[in-house]
Parts: C-alpha cells; sequence; structure tokens
C-alpha cells in the first residue's frame, strides 16, 4: 500500500538525482571551454532514467576516464553514477586546439536542464502535498 503512494515521489527522486549529475556535467564542459583538447561529455537522460527504473547500478568508476588530458578538470566519479549513460557532445564548430565545447549549446542544455529539474522538484513538492492532505483528510 506505501509503495504505491510513494511510487511517483520515487520516481521523481530517481530523475532528480540524474538531473543533478547532468548538471554537473554540463557545468564540467563550460569550465574546461578554454582547455585544448577536451571534449564536451553529456548523459543521456533517456538510458539513465532507463537504468535507473530498471534498478541497474553501473559502477561509479566508469566515468573516471572523463578527462581525457592531464591539464582537464575531471569529473569525479561518484559511488552509484550512471558511467555507461555518460556520452560526448557532439563537435558542431570544430576549433584550432581540439576542443569541442561549444559555449552556446552548453549554455541552451545548462537552461534546459535546471528547467527541468526546478519542474521535477515541483513534481515532488506537489506529490508530498497530496499525500499529506490525503493522511490529514482535508
Amino acid at each position: 500500500m506505501f509503495d504505491k503512494l510513494t511510487s511517483t515521489v520515487d520516481f521523481h527522486g530517481k530523475a532528480l538525482v540524474l538531473r543533478a549529475e547532468r548538471q554537473r556535467t554540463i557545468a564540467s564542459n563550460i569550465a574546461n571551454a578554454d582547455t585544448p583538447g577536451y571534449v564536451a561529455r553529456d548523459l543521456n537522460f533517456k538510458d539513465a532514467m532507463s537504468a535507473a527504473l530498471s534498478g541497474k547500478e553501473l559502477p561509479g568508476n566508469a566515468r573516471s576516464s572523463s578527462a581525457p588530458h592531464p591539464a582537464h578538470l575531471p569529473l569525479a566519479p561518484r559511488e552509484g553514477t550512471l558511467g555507461s549513460s555518460m556520452g560526448y557532445g557532439p563537435q558542431v564548430q570544430p576549433a584550432l586546439d581540439n576542443n569541442s565545447v561549444d559555449l552556446d549549446r552548453e549554455r541552451g542544455n545548462f537552461v534546459d536542464n535546471a528547467v527541468r529539474y526546478e519542474s521535477t522538484l515541483r513534481f515532488i513538492n506537489g506529490s508530498s502535498r497530496t499525500i499529506l492532505s490525503a493522511i490529514s483528510g482535508q
């Protein structure tokens, strides 16, 4: 019975964690925009969410190679992160220093992901309010 009440919150909680991880990845890309040879990374949200919902916990050390050069700012691996859902961002504008970060695309992704993160928080808040009102009998 209780699992039926919390299933929506659990779904949105997993989505919130993945949105935070994607925001962290995009921020790392922006931080390395001027680093020669840096390859932009991105999180495939659909694959990561599918893996999270199926209960698969992929190793966090799968992302330890996110910084292909020692001068790059690496994304530190986290426990239970979805490393296989990490991919490389498309290189739209080739740069002379082989940096694949497109700041316009990254800023757009950052804002889009921030809006989706905020909406996920609102869904969790709404679900919590609904459950509390049902418990209190209002």
